[in-house]
């Protein structure tokens, strides 16, 4: 399909807060991502499970009829409603379906699209740990989507890189989508205009760079949001001393110059067993059709997060997740979901 045919039928990615049908996740099994944590991460994902099924489908990428068997049972053990959950078996790598997942259009005649584009591993594929991730690229090639219209953009792009409000607006980020690794061949100018074309924008808001030891090389979803209309939550460091302070300083300044309520979000701490710090942030958050996922990592900014992001959704109910160790895999709950908007 042509980015003209798009145009033609206005075709828009819809903000995160709008209506979903479903969300998808892929059930996690791998000990390389999470080392000696799969059963705890496994409890996380029922806890977010249940968050969910109460007010929307869930579908679930799992490998195999005997993981189904194995999964349905822990879901039920843990009080979730099986006819909310569909599973699909296919053989993914790993659990990150935010950015290998499809990214849904909606347009005002009531039509589902979704754009297929290329994932390349976060552009490490040289790398034995993350060369396994690319065949997560073929996993939606029209499989589980047969019904609904496809359009191809040849570009490597996560959607965990870039955040829109369904009113025109994108931001991302220079240290990811102009990352020599991801698309050397396109220029800023060529990328915005595949971004204004395939997901009904007008206006890319460029911030810097993403977090400190950040895999997916500043991605957007740990650091700004859209949470409304005219609305950016945008993370901001206190600690002068702290390696994200000037990071997130130079990308606030640079919201602030804008024409919208710029809300600041707290950071939290917290360092992996080996010492290194880990890219944790309040930002990672997933909107649902009645809650608001949060990561929280026993840090003491944890309830104040909290209250903000709860300030930002008056409407829905706001549950803390923890994701200590869901983020040794390197991300949170935005980057294990995908919203499938509703008709």
């Amino acid at each position: 399909m042509t980015n003209e045919l798009i145009n033609k039928n206005n075709f828009i990615m819809p903000a995160e807060w709008e209506k979903h049908s479903a969300t998808w996740l892929a059930w996690p099994y791998d000990e390389t991502t999470f080392p000696k944590r799969v059963a705890i991460v496994e409890q996380r994902y029922c806890e977010i499970v249940r968050a969910l099924a109460e007010s929307e489908k869930v579908k679930l990428l799992i490998l195999d009829e005997k993981m189904k068997l194995r999964v349905q049972k822990i879901l039920l053990d843990f009080g979730i409603n099986l006819n909310q959950i569909d599973f699909y078996i296919t053989d993914y790598a790993d659990v990150w379906i935010r950015d290998y997942g499809p990214m849904f259009l909606v347009n005002e005649s009531k039509s589902l699209a979704w754009v297929k584009t290329k994932y390349n591993g976060y552009g490490k594929a040289d790398d034995p740990y993350f060369s396994p991730l690319l065949k997560d690229n073929n996993i939606f090639n029209d499989q589980f989507l047969p019904t609904i219209q496809r359009f191809d953009l040849d570009m490597v792009l996560e959607n965990g890189s870039i955040e829109v409000d369904g009113h025109g607006n994108l931001i991302t980020t220079e240290q990811c989508l102009l990352n020599p690794n991801r698309n050397p061949n396109l220029t800023k100018q060529q990328i915005e205009n595949n971004l204004k074309e395939y997901f009904g924008v007008n206006n890319i808001i460029w911030l810097k760079k993403g977090l400190t030891n950040d895999h997916t090389d500043g991605h957007i979803d740990d650091i700004a949001r859209f949470v409304g209309k005219g609305k950016i939550l945008t993370c901001y460091e206190e600690d002068s001393t702290d390696e994200n302070y000037q990071i997130l300083k130079e990308n606030y300044e640079i919201l602030n110059k804008l024409s919208f309520e710029i809300i600041k979000l707290p950071m939290p701490h917290m360092k992996y067993d080996d010492g290194l710090k880990a890219p944790v942030s309040y930002a990672n958050f997933y909107i649902g059709n009645k809650v608001v996922l949060v990561p929280t990592f026993n840090d003491s900014n944890d309830q104040k997060a909290l209250e903000i992001i709860q300030s930002c959704f008056p409407d829905r109910n706001v549950v803390g997740i923890d994701c200590h160790d869901l983020i040794y895999g390197g991300g949170a709950l935005h980057c294990i979901t995908q919203q499938e908007p509703v008709l």
